[in-house]
């Protein structure tokens, strides 16, 4: 994928050639890598300078001045650091918590090249599904941008939905009765993260599968945004 690839044309052709074509109702789950490379968000740490603060950082956690800069800005806030072992919690632009502001060096072609996360992953997915309901009948399709995430309190990465379009991001079980009869109060399901999840079997970390369909899963149409997703500092227990 290089910058300024139509994903959706290339995800058309690739679906058909395999003898699966997208179908009304299908969900597009696209891994963020392909969208920040077809978009131009590729960086050469040749090309930044660092700030005092930066290689401040850089030297107490024994990480690449350039590359503390580039976390720095993508970023407004910094969680927690932990300089003994590098490690860089930030909270990036879009609200989300992550390591390194997201910044990724893995399956990106040349030499310190790394990708940022979209600007805007929302209308990344947005045109996308756009494009692709011009372009297959007028067949409508889920869009879910999904990206690899740590979590606190657990070990190991999962995919998470970063960007979606035209799907409910949380099924909401509040009001309803369980099992025993009992109305639930607190459940809401974040079902565009288990969606990015279960792609993630198919993608792998390294097969070079950057887009998966998911068939037959019923969801509600929506204009929700990945904002619905993100907790407000309000009620944010642990910052």
């Amino acid at each position: 994928i290089q910058p300024g690839d139509q994903l959706s044309k290339l995800i058309i052709e690739a679906s058909a050639n395999q003898e699966t074509p997208l179908e009304n109702d299908d969900i597009l789950v696209i891994a963020q890598k392909i969208v920040s490379k077809s978009e131009g968000r590729l960086i050469e740490l040749k090309k930044v300078i660092p700030s005092d603060f930066a290689k401040q950082l850089a030297t107490d956690c024994q990480r690449d001045p350039r590359l503390i800069e580039l976390v720095l800005r993508e970023s407004r806030a910094i969680v927690r650091m932990d300089p003994a072992r590098g490690i860089l919690i930030t909270e990036t632009h879009h609200g989300f918590v992550c390591a390194n502001s997201g910044i990724d060096t893995s399956n990106i072609q040349g030499y310190e090249v790394v990708s940022l996360l979209p600007k805007n992953p929302d209308s990344s997915a947005l045109q996308i599904r756009q494009e692709i309901k011009c372009n297959i009948n007028g067949s409508s399709v889920a869009i879910i941008i999904s990206d690899t995430f740590g979590r606190a309190w657990r070990e190991g990465h999962i995919n998470i939905a970063i960007g979606v379009s035209g799907i409910n991001t949380i099924k909401d079980y509040r009001g309803t009765q369980d099992s025993a009869g009992k109305e639930l109060k607190v459940t809401r399901v974040a079902v565009v993260d288990e969606l990015a999840s279960t792609a993630e079997l198919v993608m792998g970390k390294a097969d070079s599968v950057p887009a998966v369909i998911i068939r037959g899963y019923t969801y509600s149409k929506s204009t929700d945004s990945i904002k619905h997703l993100i907790r407000d500092r309000s009620t944010d227990l642990f910052r």
